[in-house]
């Protein structure tokens, strides 16, 4: 390697072309950055106090051998982004200054043939910079002056636009941006390929993560290394089709967010956003060392990327289905996407059909808004659904999906019908995060033509205004304020019209007989309010009992018999008959207080916490077990459920017991003898809870 700094008008005029590799980025820079890039030039330009601006480093390696008469084009590794900026700027300077020249070597002849094209070749060879693919068709049609191809690169058009319309505003940005860009300074670094290795060059230069995304450096890992024709086949073939199946925007936006889905099935567990590369290197290297080809990696990828743009970016053909991925969407159930990836995938391969697909998917959807009505805590959805998948029967797919959801418990449980219906009838809905889904859903269920909710909009049947009529006073009765407070934004209050400003603040009576009014409206979350004499908080707790009753079938859970859920269940210790009674240390002497007082804080720590006596401990479970109290004459000695090196200790109490032979669940121990150690020892014991309940999940 070799590095050296290089004047970087200097260095593009002598530069043969660079050209960027179809594994690398497309052109993403921001209005921000280039705005920045734009104000540092104009700095520069105009003080004579600054003699050179530093842009920052090129890095390339030459495509093929030189020689005398024929130099080989520079490949570049690092720098791309900048290298377009100031090719789109000097483009863009190019057609304002044209035949003039405000500044010694800036006139349109100039920079067009030292910096943008080279007058002695011809056709892709004659552009100084080529891009990848829609990027290079783009640049190439703005530095030559000629019509956009379609598709094209939005970015570079976009950001041409930009350049030029910011020469336009400025009589004096001509001049500072042609003398700032004479004093731009860059790092040359020029690699050999016998005696550098480019990928490990690249990351770490680009080792903060800031310069590329997690899926650019994914696709680079993969690409760079290989052997040019099968790099470009790989390419062509997948990563290539799997860009254009995302879309500009959506490749910028959704693609790391994809990858961490994508290993998240792959690999079972959850990698955090920006690790999502180096847990794709950990994979990608242990399925090659275990003899995997990377093309079929790559394959693997490209099928996944089709899964999670049916799923996420609106792209599935079966109208059923799109319709249940649209609700998911709505809902913002992200953190069912590794599942859902596994059962799509599963689904392509036949092991389940479209119906069955479909009603998991629904399943999916009423455990998740179940779960939100009920404010369940959502800190373990990821994990739940990260691991889903292992529980599953494939030969009876549906069915162990339903067995699976009925049989979890505590804080992942599927909140049961009787539960739902209580909570959603005096929750706050009108300003749940997904108002417009949910009324979709009940407007539009059992429905074969649907009702384009976004036509209308959300109606208080009770009004907002504080400051009631007479006539809404007189209905609710003396105690009219806290009914108003309590049911305001509630199930039984809340409509769909196309006639809010028209309803205003009337009496019931006028919103019920008015032209479009409850009476005329053909709309099902309104029938019956035509009928109504009065609104009242009888009226509308009757109205909510209703609408309840529906919820449970629009969000339906699972059904199976008995019988065939109990084949799912493991047999258990629920019912072994112990009681603290078979425990004599606890029922009397020192340690009594001591381990009621323990059990009662233990057992506020979490709604999902039990107790559990056994014949030798006592457990204490979340889901599994996460604390057990070995009772000892002048000691609970306490195993916790959480590996020593992850526990913050800064006392020293816990002992690390691995391999050592210990009743109880977890390589940690602490021993509890007295009242003043109970909030720290505590303190230890909610780290272990913590960490099963997923609130230490990764980002």
């Amino acid at each position: 390697m070799k590095a050296t700094d290089a004047n970087l008008l200097n260095f593009i005029n002598s530069a043969p072309q660079f050209v960027i590799p179809i594994y690398q980025r497309t052109y993403s820079w921001t209005e921000r950055e280039c705005r920045q890039l734009w104000e540092d030039i104009r700095r520069a330009g105009r003080s004579g106090h600054i003699p050179v601006h530093f842009l920052g480093s090129v890095v390339y390696i030459e495509e093929s051998l030189s020689n005398t008469s024929s130099r080989a084009p520079l490949l570049v590794i690092d720098g791309q982004q900048r290298l377009t900026s100031v090719t789109l700027l000097l483009a863009a300077l190019s057609r304002k200054v044209g035949d003039d020249e405000p500044v010694d070597g800036f006139s349109f002849k100039k920079i067009r043939n030292r910096y943008l094209l080279d007058p002695d070749e011809s056709g892709e060879r004659a552009f100084k910079l080529l891009l990848s693919k829609t990027d290079r068709t783009t640049l190439n049609a703005v530095v030559s002056g000629d019509d956009l191809p379609e598709p094209h690169s939005v970015r570079v058009a976009e950001n041409f636009k930009m350049f030029s319309r910011w020469l336009d505003q400025d009589d004096a940005a001509v001049s500072e941006v042609c003398s700032g860009l004479a004093k731009l300074m860059i790092v040359d670094v020029a690699l050999s390929r016998e005696h550098d290795n480019p990928q490990l060059i690249f990351e770490s230069m680009n080792s903060t993560g800031k310069e590329l995304s997690q899926a650019d450096l994914i696709r680079n890992f993969v690409l760079m290394g290989l052997e040019p024709k099968l790099q470009t086949r790989l390419y062509e073939q997948y990563w290539r089709r799997m860009e254009e199946g995302f879309g500009q925007a959506a490749y910028a936006s959704h693609f790391d967010g994809f990858m961490r889905n994508y290993l998240t099935v792959v690999t079972g567990s959850i990698p955090r956003l920006d690790d999502v590369y180096d847990a794709y290197k950990a994979y990608s290297q242990e399925q090659i060392g275990g003899g995997r080809e990377v093309e079929d990696l790559v394959r693997e990828v490209w099928e996944f990327s089709q899964y999670y743009g049916a799923l996420v970016l609106g792209q599935e053909k079966d109208k059923a289905l799109a319709l249940g991925f649209r609700d998911l969407r709505e809902l913002k159930v992200d953190v069912a996407y590794p599942f859902l990836l596994e059962v799509y995938k599963d689904y392509k391969t036949s092991a389940l059909s479209a119906d069955d697909f479909l009603e998991v998917v629904r399943l999916v959807e009423a455990y998740v808004f179940r779960r939100a009505i009920c404010s369940v805590p959502t800190n373990s959805l990821n994990k739940t659904f990260a691991t889903f998948g292992r529980e599953l029967k494939k030969d009876r797919y549906l069915e162990s999906v339903k067995a699976h959801m009925l049989n979890m418990k505590s804080y992942r449980r599927f909140p049961r019908d009787e539960e739902f219906i209580a909570r959603i009838q005096d929750r706050d809905l009108y300003n749940f995060r997904s108002r417009t889904y949910w009324l979709r859903k009940f407007e539009n269920f059992g429905r074969k033509e649907r009702v384009e909710v976004d036509d209308y909009t959300i109606e208080h049947i009770l009004p907002q205004n504080e400051n009631l009529s007479t006539e809404w006073q007189a209905a609710l009765g003396s105690d009219w304020a806290a009914v108003q407070e309590k049911w305001l934004h509630t199930l039984g209050n809340l409509t769909l019209t196309g006639y809010n400003s028209e309803y205003s603040d009337k009496s019931f009576a006028e919103k019920r007989d008015m032209a479009g009014g409850f009476k005329e409206s053909p709309l099902r979350v309104n029938k019956g309010l035509g009928l109504l004499e009065t609104w009242d908080e009888v009226a509308i707790k009757s109205r909510a009992q209703q609408l309840a009753q529906q919820a449970a079938e629009v969000w339906a859970a699972p059904s199976l018999s008995a019988e065939v859920l109990a084949t799912y269940r493991t047999p258990t210790e629920e019912a072994n008959g112990y009681t603290i009674e078979d425990h004599p240390h606890l029922t009397s002497g020192k340690m009594r207080d001591l381990f009621e007082q323990f059990r009662r804080e233990v057992m506020a720590l979490d709604p999902s916490v039990s107790e559990q006596f056994l014949k030798l401990y006592v457990a204490y479970k979340a889901e599994t077990n996460f604390a057990d109290v070995v009772p000892q004459a002048k000691a609970l000695r306490i195993s916790i459920n959480i590996e020593p090196y992850e526990l913050n200790d800064p006392r020293g109490m816990a002992v690390d017991v691995t391999d050592v032979g210990r009743w109880g669940n977890g390589n940690t121990e602490v021993k509890l003898t007295g009242h003043e150690d109970l909030p720290y020892v505590l303190g230890l014991v909610r780290q272990a809870l913590d960490r099963q309940l997923g609130a230490d999940e990764p980002a």
